[in-house]
Formats: structure tokens, sequence, C-alpha cells
């Protein structure tokens, strides 16, 4: 049961505050480049600290640099309801990506602090360390620490390019906290709502402004080589050829077909391919391509591996190459916890939104922390479904609804003083 369903956040502060967060690592094109762990990152951090502790949040940073905002609540028992995402962008990045979550969950905080409204169990806020793993790798890495998918030893010695280890970056920034990694006063959060663009084009194409977000695709990745002969392009007639390009070719025809099969969830993609020797008149002896696949569920996952194979088998042997996969990340389909998804469902029929279930295809500190805390997400469209662009685009009204989505959906697990 919502209450203070007549609550509503500040669009325009809301607005003015990604605006202002979007001028640090702001880049021609009208995006962002503000890479994890770099004096941007510490720039956007410290401002988000501020504004933090302007709204009488109390601020604590963990030992791989999670930032995190508390706002008590009435019960000291209470565990947290928390919310957040990311301020670490793409090297050609947008103003929305992970900054809209972060700056949702701060205007909550705002809102009820002016309209002196207290909940029962805290409220927190949350900034992840190194979401998109653009400068350390692995990907969405605060996140998978505090969810205890990495150790912070580990995450502390991953290096950059230049051998910059992750450790020594969050020192020299200020943000080597002290809080140990997954550990949260009170017990781990009751709930964990993250507010986010939904970096494709699913809302928009049903122009609707609220996605109920399911759960997330697992994804299976892959490094695919195929081995031929190199050969003259003249010389060499077209039955006697053992063309890698050709299989290739063919194997990338197969990864479309086997996720059209599975609709509609199923997702495949060939999104590297290097050719060796990569010369005009030359049969490619070999070449390398990546496989990306996708689904809601790991049976369909196991199906789309096991046709792979099945029709990487058969073209090698029609074309006379050799194949080699390799497996290479494997992150498991993710269904949110149904309570928290019904929060956000009913929280958008209490402000009368339209709207629909949804899947999220991308990965998020979501994904993560639902291995340790009851988790949802709320999506908003973004123009043209684009993200990781700097062309990145959302609507005001979009984000004032996502918003208030998560207002709502946060009251109600918090209950009210």
């Amino acid at each position: 049961m919502h209450t203070h369903t007549s609550l509503r956040i500040d669009a325009d502060r809301l607005w003015q505050s990604l605006m202002d967060l979007a001028q640090i690592g702001a880049t021609p094109k009208g995006g962002v480049r503000r890479i994890a762990l770099t004096d941007d990152d510490r720039r956007g951090r410290d401002l988000v600290a501020r504004w933090c502790r302007e709204a009488g949040l109390a601020l604590r940073v963990d030992e791989v640099g999670n930032m995190f905002a508390r706002r008590a609540g009435s019960d000291p028992q209470a565990r947290a309801v928390a919310t957040g995402s990311h301020i670490d962008t793409q090297p050609s990045g947008g103003k929305f990506d992970g900054n809209f979550g972060v700056l949702a969950g701060l205007e909550v905080m705002r809102t009820l602090d002016e309209r002196g409204i207290v909940t029962r169990a805290p409220l927190e806020l949350v900034v992840w360390t190194n979401e998109e793993g653009t400068r350390f790798t692995p990907v969405m890495m605060g996140s998978g620490a505090f969810a205890g998918v990495f150790t912070p030893e580990f995450v502390r010695a991953q290096a950059d390019r230049e051998g910059l280890r992750v450790g020594d970056e969050l020192a020299r920034i200020g943000y080597r906290g002290t809080q140990a990694c997954g550990e949260v006063p009170g017990g781990m959060f009751a709930a964990y709502f993250e507010a986010h663009i939904e970096q494709g084009p699913v809302l928009e194409a049903h122009g609707l402004p609220i996605g109920v977000v399911g759960g997330a695709l697992g994804q299976q990745w892959y490094d695919v080589k195929v081995t031929g002969m190199d050969a003259h392009a003249g010389p060499t007639p077209m039955p006697l050829r053992r063309d890698a390009m050709l299989a290739a070719a063919r194997m990338t025809e197969a990864v479309h077909r086997i996720a059209m099969d599975e609709a509609p969830h199923g997702r495949g993609t060939v999104g590297y391919l290097e050719v060796l020797p990569n010369s005009r008149n030359v049969i490619p002896g070999q070449v390398s391509f990546s496989v990306d696949f996708r689904n809601l569920a790991q049976a369909g996952l196991d199906r789309m591996d096991a046709a792979m194979r099945a029709a990487f088998a058969r073209i090698a042997e029609a074309t006379q190459v050799g194949v080699e996969i390799a497996q290479v990340v494997k992150f498991e389909p993710c269904l949110f916890d149904a309570g928290c998804v019904d929060s956000v469902r009913s929280a958008a029929q209490a402000l009368a939104l339209p709207h629909m279930d949804v899947v999220s295809g991308a990965g998020h500190d979501a994904v993560y922390v639902a291995g340790v805390a009851p988790t949802g997400m709320i999506f908003v469209p973004c123009k043209d479904g684009i993200s990781h662009n700097e062309i990145e685009d959302a609507l005001p009204e979009h984000i004032e609804a996502g918003a208030n989505v998560l207002l709502l959906a946060m009251l109600e697990r918090a209950g009210l003083a």
C-alpha cells in the first residue's frame, strides 16, 4: 500500500543536478568522459559527496571505494532500503547512464528531507566503483566485491594498461575507505532499487515512460579461432580452398539464427573480427572472432551453446577448416525479487504512469546486488535506444517519472515513522 502518493520529487532540481555533474568530464559533443579512478572521477565523487552532506546524509566509503550515504530511520533495528548506481562513464559516454540512478536516489533523499518525512527504516544511497570496466576489469567491480563475487584484494590488485593499480589509484584520489566490503550497518539491505535509462529501444518503441524490470539476461561470451590455409587468390580454384573467412561468415550467420530461434529473449552478436593475413589478394588463413550470447534462462543459454558448437563443427567440416571455441565470460541470468518488482509496478500504478514489464539486456550493479539482497530495477526510455555514446539523451519528463516511481517504491519498503 503506497503512502504519500501525492509526494513528488523536484524535477527541475534533479535535471539540474544531472547537468551539473555532466560538466565534470564534459566532451565537445555533449557527452561525458569520466573514467573510473581518474581525477575527473574524484571531482565527480567530491560533488556527489558534498550534495549528500548538504542533504544531511552520513557518508562512508568501503575498501574498494564504494560510497554509502545514509539517511537515518526511526527504527534503529531496521535494515536499510537502498538505491544507487555509478558515476563512472565510458570513454565516449553520456550524461545519464549510471548518473541518473545515483542522482534520482539523491533527489529522493532531498525530497523527504525538505518535507520533514522520516521513514521507519534507514535509506541508503550507493555510488558503486568502476561499473563500466573501461579502465580496469572486471566490469561492475565495486558491486561485485560488495556481493562477494570478487575479493577486495583481487579488486585492488587489478591494473590498467599503464600498470597503475586500483588500490593505489583509490588512495591517490582519496577514496580508499576503511569499511569492510559487504559490511552494512544494521545488516544487509532489506531492499535495493536501481533506476536506469533502458539503454535500448523497447520503451521508446512502445511509447511508455516506465519499464518494470523483472530480471537481466544471462551472458556467455566466447573467443573463436578458425584456421584454414592462406593461399593466392588467383591460382587457387574455389573447390580447393580452405577459406577461414568463408567459414567465419557462415558461423556468424549461424549465431544470428541461433539467437532468433530463442525469441524473444535470445541475443547473439559477433562484434569483433580479426582476419589474417588481411590482404586483398590472399585467401584468409585465420579468422578470430567473438560471440556474445544472452538469454533470460540458463537452459536457453545451454541450448544456444550446444547449437553453436554443433553448427560450427558442421561448417568447419564443410569448408575444410579447423575451429577452436573458448568460453571467456559467464554471467548467469538474474531474476529480480518478486516483492521489489511488485513495489516498482505498484508505484507506477499509483502514479498513473503507463508501464510495461521488461528485461535488461545489459549488466548492471543491481545484478550483483541481487545475489545478497532483494533487488528491483526501474527503466526509463532513452532517445533512439542509444547509450554508451556522447549523444545519449533522455526526456526530462521521463527522468522525473522514473525518480517518482523510485520515491514511492522506496517509501513502500521503508515504511513511515
